[in-house]
């Protein structure tokens, strides 16, 4: 028996360390290395709409004749798909792990319809990472949500391999979200997702990105609320991602009550390779502790499972600090 075996999106696991959607995740060589050192699923690289829109808006407008801008606009589409879909199929044949489709997107839009053809391409599940700044002073915030969850019934009409959606922190009541997503047939979400972040140079007077990778101390962002959600919508598989960099993150996230750990930024900064460190590190403490499977303690320390799970609260931060001077 498989002592770290589990499952995710009702897909049958080796591990649960997942390698997230990234550019190493668009490698298919990469790819094998991570199904090698331990990785029980991969998120492939993200098919972006936002990009495949202003390709094809660039290239029609450049263009004097409306057909012309209308074939240039089908066809930088479906390239961009065409493209991605090859990336599924070539994974597939490749490796035994579950090989699950990532799009970003902003709208519940067209693109739905290519979920379909993601299925058709051996996809094995579909991570939804939706994302938008809501600017707009007269629209309420429910509106924002209600483009989640319209999302979720349009790309369930298309498809019916699992969907997880990929989420920002920025929700009012993630509890709610989260159940009302798993009533719209959604199989699990991801928390969190780890978005562009802006920084100034004061010197140059300009924009610059803050840092693109995830540091350890990044886990509490996630830690707290895979421990909450987890204890109440529990049908709904949790992903934990940003601030896994060792296996002792991973049994950190499977002790609140995640299914799995998504790992990213210390795959760049240390390789792939890294996941076999992760992966042992995660079975030697389950030896010292004399754990036999993952079943056995996970969610051990989630919410409804602490004696007082006001650890989970924002409120302990003053209790925690006020004695000290």
């Amino acid at each position: 028996m498989n002592p770290l075996e589990t499952t995710y999106l009702g897909l049958k696991l080796p591990t649960p360390i997942v390698a997230a959607s990234s550019g190493l995740t668009g490698q298919p060589d990469k790819i094998r290395i991570m199904e090698e050192q331990g990785a029980g699923a991969v998120v492939l690289k993200s098919l972006f709409e936002e990009q495949i829109m202003y390709e094809a808006g660039k290239l029609a407008a450049s263009h004097d004749y409306p057909e012309a801008g209308d074939y240039i606009r089908y066809y930088t589409k479906n390239n961009s798909i065409d493209q991605y879909l090859g990336l599924i199929e070539k994974v597939k044949k490749e490796v035994k792990i579950p090989v699950i489709a990532s799009v970003n997107c902003v709208s519940a839009g067209e693109w739905t319809a290519f979920a379909r053809r993601m299925e058709e391409a051996g996809a094995d599940a579909i991570e939804v990472n939706m994302y938008f700044l809501p600017l707009d002073p007269d629209v309420r915030c429910h509106t924002w949500e209600e483009t989640y969850f319209s999302l979720a019934e349009k790309i369930r009409e298309h498809i019916s391999v699992p969907v997880a959606f990929k989420l920002g922190q920025g929700f009012t009541n993630l509890v709610y979200l989260l159940d009302q997503l798993y009533k719209r047939k959604v199989n699990g979400v991801v928390l969190f997702n780890r978005f562009y972040e802006p920084d100034i140079d004061p010197e140059k007077m300009h924009f610059t990105a803050a840092s693109v990778f995830s540091t350890p101390s990044d886990i509490s962002h996630s830690l707290r609320w895979v421990g909450i959600v987890t204890s109440m919508v529990e049908k709904m598989d949790v992903a934990a991602s940003t601030g896994i960099h060792d296996g002792m993150a991973v049994v950190k996230q499977l002790l609140a009550g995640a299914q799995v750990a998504q790992v990213c930024s210390v795959l760049y900064q240390k390789g792939p390779r890294h996941l076999g460190v992760m992966k042992r590190q995660v079975e030697q403490w389950m030896k010292d502790h004399s754990y036999r499977s993952l079943d056995e303690f996970r969610g051990k320390m989630n919410y409804k499972n602490l004696p007082d799970p006001a650890v989970y609260e924002r409120s302990q931060f003053m209790k925690y600090f006020s004695g000290h001077h």
